[in-house]
């Protein structure tokens, strides 16, 4: 009687551990999922120099954020480059066509700025001078910009500095003779904005880089700008 009962049991035993195995076999078996999300992209990296031309400038009376280098395109970074030109050094050349401004130094070089320009329609060109430079300068907009733009009507006697003005933190003031030509070099945070024409008439840098111009231009330099 005792073989009759064992043997049975033994055999449902080894049926189940096979029964088991066959399903774990068959992919059956109930293990956790094995995650597919890929990796996420490494993070984009950037030169070590213009990261420090363009870090955050917190010495600023208006704090400066650092630009987001991944809105700005590398070619029109900062730099010292060779630059024959007619024009004495301390002349300021903007060359619309291919979003440069130039800062005209000695033995035939240049300090090159990426820049932003007018749309289509509100494009100048011509030969004037620098008759004045502001750190953090008040915007007042013109009367002919109130009228397309009455939301402007809150500025008609001016804007209070500050990083959300739009001339940033530096404006170049653009004459020609007595007469305000009402052309600003000048600065934004809109580091996307560079290499496009999207302001109404104005050359824009960001705000390093106007900073950085603003250190070096004098008063009454001339200023050539390409059409």
């Amino acid at each position: 009687m005792t073989e009759t009962l064992t043997h049975p049991s033994r055999r449902l035993f080894l049926g189940g551990i096979g029964s088991m195995l066959a399903l774990s076999a068959a992919g059956c078996a109930t293990m956790p999922p094995v995650s597919q999300t890929p990796p996420a992209p490494p993070a984009p990296t950037f030169p070590a120099h213009a990261l420090m031309m363009y870090r955050a400038m917190p010495e600023e009376e208006f704090p400066v954020p650092a630009v987001d280098l991944s809105e700005l395109d590398p070619r029109y970074y900062r730099e010292v480059v060779d630059y024959q030109t007619d024009e004495k050094p301390g002349t300021v050349i903007v060359d619309t066509p291919n979003r440069y401004l130039y800062h005209v130094e000695e033995g035939g070089t240049a300090t090159r700025y990426g820049v932003g320009i007018g749309r289509a329609g509100f494009d100048w060109s011509g030969r004037a001078h620098i008759a004045y430079k502001r750190e953090w300068p008040k915007w007042t907009p013109p009367a002919a910009m109130i009228e397309r733009q009455p939301e402007l009507e809150k500025w008609r006697h001016g804007q209070p500095p500050g990083i959300e003005n739009p001339l940033g933190a530096r404006a170049l003031y653009i004459h020609q003779g007595n007469r305000d030509t009402l052309y600003r070099i000048h600065g934004t945070g809109e580091a996307w904005s560079i290499g496009s024409a999207v302001s109404s008439g104005c050359v824009r840098l960001v705000h390093q880089d106007v900073i950085d111009l603003h250190a070096r231009v004098r008063p009454g330099s001339t200023i050539v700008v390409i059409g």
